[in-house]
């Protein structure tokens, strides 16, 4: 009875045959159709005319038994099992005639005048259901994927944690830790599941990485913490203010990756810091170019140090920190990164290429910044995502400083 009302409205509608057809396959598993059941309706929708689907019509199909099985290789018993699913999921009804036989016939012009047999007309009256249902399912989909990302990261944490713990013999319940781990592993679903069910996942597994970290941290005390970059573009900034009270610089330029200047100072940085010709008296060089010491001021604003990629990348500074203690410059970075590299599945050999195009340094920051939206769930796929940087680096349009400062500003608001 469904059926028949579905296909009484459907004749009221004006629906695109493509679009009908698009529609039903594209939520056809969600509604319970197989694959033969979808090939049974494709044979059908080919016995149909565009005119067939306009507003006050029926698209009704009266091929025989004999013709369909021919054309989809179907049994009789198989046929009528297709057909049967197709109209249980409210796609087709049947329009039986009196004698219980399909026939049918057009005027002169192809229109329909009488037919019984195969009527496709719920397909019309449920293409804007189907659309939404779609546009539903699609967005089920993408958190469903997003969820995995974030159980993926918190699984590697967790385990690279009870590892790091274990082989270092440090004090804590990491048997209990390990076990409890190894239930939540055994819990993931091997299928497709609700997104109901993978948040409850995930929040279980964020609460063991919780509990796990705060017993990592218990357990290793760090020597000594980095110095607080809040502090240093502080001072940057009233720097900035003393030297240019009118606000001249308003609009900081912006240094390409391979600008990057070093954390560590040596004896020509501190040259450069007071003035842009080396060994110059501070005094002559303000009164002959201040203007180029004011872009040098410029780009000292904008150029990356080891404190701003650390506070804006507070995932990968605590795991950084943890693993290497006291990192006094890019160098001691440089070596913690090449082992947090393995956690987040990049490759020795994409991080050797990005080594090699974009140097030590910059590759660091890079790497920084590829495990930290990881972590976020940001990236799903850090080795590719260190590609596409290393491939824009050769091309001269990797700008890292304005990601690094944008995650600031983001962690400011």
């Amino acid at each position: 009875m469904q059926a028949d009302q579905l296909a009484d409205t459907g004749r009221d509608l004006a629906v695109d045959k493509g679009r009908a057809f698009v529609a039903v396959k594209r939520v056809g598993a969600h509604i319970g159709l197989k694959s033969g059941d979808v090939l049974l309706l494709d044979t059908l929708g080919a016995f149909t005319q565009a005119q067939d689907w306009e507003e006050g019509r029926r698209p009704i199909v009266w091929a025989s038994n004999a013709y369909l099985m021919e054309q989809t290789g179907f049994s009789l018993s198989a046929l009528k099992r297709h057909a049967r699913r197709l109209a249980e999921a409210g796609v087709i009804s049947f329009q039986d005639s009196p004698n219980g036989k399909r026939w049918g016939r057009r005027d002169v012009e192809g229109v329909i005048v009488e037919a019984y047999g195969f009527d496709l007309s719920p397909m019309s009256a449920r293409a804007e259901e189907f659309e939404q249902l779609f546009t539903m399912l699609k967005a089920e989909r993408a958190l469903c994927q997003r969820l995995k990302r974030q159980i993926t990261v918190a699984r590697r944490m967790i385990r690279a944690r009870i590892e790091a713990a274990t082989s270092g013999a440090l004090s804590g319940p990491w048997a209990q830790f390990a076990g409890v781990f190894e239930d939540l592993l055994n819990r993931l679903p091997r299928r497709n599941e609700a997104s109901e069910r993978l948040m409850r996942l995930l929040g279980r597994f964020k609460e063991l990485q919780e509990r796990v970290e705060g017993a990592y941290l218990k357990a290793v005390q760090p020597d000594e913490v980095v110095e607080n970059t809040s502090e240093l573009m502080g001072q940057l900034s009233h720097i900035t203010k003393d030297l240019n009270p009118s606000g001249v610089i308003s609009d900081p330029h912006i240094l390409i990756t391979n600008q990057l200047d070093p954390v560590t100072c040596n004896s020509s940085e501190k040259e450069d810091a007071a003035g842009v010709v080396p060994n110059a008296q501070p005094e002559d060089q303000v009164d002959s170019a201040i203007e180029d010491w004011i872009a040098d001021v410029r780009k000292k604003r904008a150029a990356l140090d080891l404190p701003v990629v650390m506070q804006a990348c507070p995932e990968f500074a605590s795991w950084a920190r943890n693993m290497g203690g006291y990192l006094k410059d890019w160098g001691d970075l440089h070596r913690v990164a090449g082992q947090l590299r393995p956690m987040i599945g990049i490759s020795e050999q994409a991080w050797n290429i990005a080594q090699d195009q974009l140097g030590k340094q910059v590759a660091t920051a890079a790497l920084a910044l590829v495990f930290e939206k990881h972590s976020s769930g940001e990236v799903a796929s850090p080795g590719g995502y260190l590609r596409g940087m290393v491939e824009k680096g050769r091309a001269g349009e990797l700008h890292l400083e304005r990601s690094f400062f944008g995650r600031l500003s983001e962690t400011a608001a």
